[in-house]
């Protein structure tokens, strides 16, 4: 049994929609156009960024997980020279300087023990340790969410446009069919066609990836910082069972 054969709309049949539609179809069509390869470039640049993080925070991790023990001795050095990919060796970073900070002052005003003094965190120093990096935490979720903004805008925007030329392509089609008896109406009757049918399809084309890639960088950007704030709350836990005072009766 023959299959028919089924016909498939390719690149070449929107260039023949181009080419047949009035300058403001064209215009639809072009900004069409921008808007996906905007919402490519922002898709494949936040792919990359997010997926690169992620990666080279489980790097970090792993070798934090050796020396956990010392984590306040632990050499950032070469994390630091990469800090924006980093956030895991940030976090750490911040954590180290807030708590050298206080660690510092409980020394200075400590009046225990003066050749020997024991330096202890409180529960508001710890607190004020977790406010600190959880700022850090809060930059690094903006560096990932920036210009995500733009994927939501062109889903919305893209259909709008696609509709917009629609309509603009059936009234082309109409006042064609009014003036069917002049010379060239029947082009012009083709080019609504066109254009109607070309802008929807773009339309469509461009919101379905965008909204896809939009709700997928809003998970992926979502269980990061999830993990971002398990860390964070693992280096307090070691921090506090190395330095919060036990009180003794």
């Amino acid at each position: 049994m023959i299959m028919p054969e089924i016909p498939i709309a390719s690149f070449a049949t929107f260039i023949t929609a181009y080419a047949q539609s009035d300058i403001f179809g064209k215009a639809i069509m072009l900004a069409l156009i921008g808007l996906s390869l905007i919402c490519w470039i922002i898709l494949i640049q936040k792919i990359r960024f997010t997926h690169r993080t992620a990666r080279l925070s489980q790097i970090f991790y792993k070798n934090y997980t050796s020396q956990k023990e010392r984590m306040l001795q632990i050499d950032l050095q070469e994390a630091n020279a990469c800090k924006d990919l980093h956030p895991f060796a940030h976090i750490l970073g911040s954590l180290k300087i807030k708590t050298g900070e206080i660690l510092n002052k409980n020394l200075y005003f400590s009046t225990q023990d003066l050749e020997k003094p024991k330096i202890y965190l409180s529960s508001a120093d710890l607190e004020a340790v977790e406010s600190h990096v959880l700022t850090t935490i809060s930059y690094h979720v903006k560096q990932l969410e920036k210009n995500l903004f733009i994927l939501p805008t062109i889903v919305s925007l893209a259909p709008f446009l696609g509709l917009l030329g629609t309509v603009w392509g059936i009234l082309v089609t109409f006042s064609g069919l009014q003036n069917s008896s002049s010379i060239g109406s029947n082009s012009v009757i083709i080019g609504g066609l066109s254009t109607a049918l070309a802008t929807t399809v773009l339309g469509l084309v461009i919101a379905i990836p965008a909204l896809i890639a939009y709700n997928y960088l809003k998970h992926r950007i979502n269980n990061y910082s999830s993990e971002m704030q398990d860390f964070l709350y693992e280096l307090l836990s070691y921090l506090e069972l190395q330095y919060r005072r036990v009180d003794q009766d």
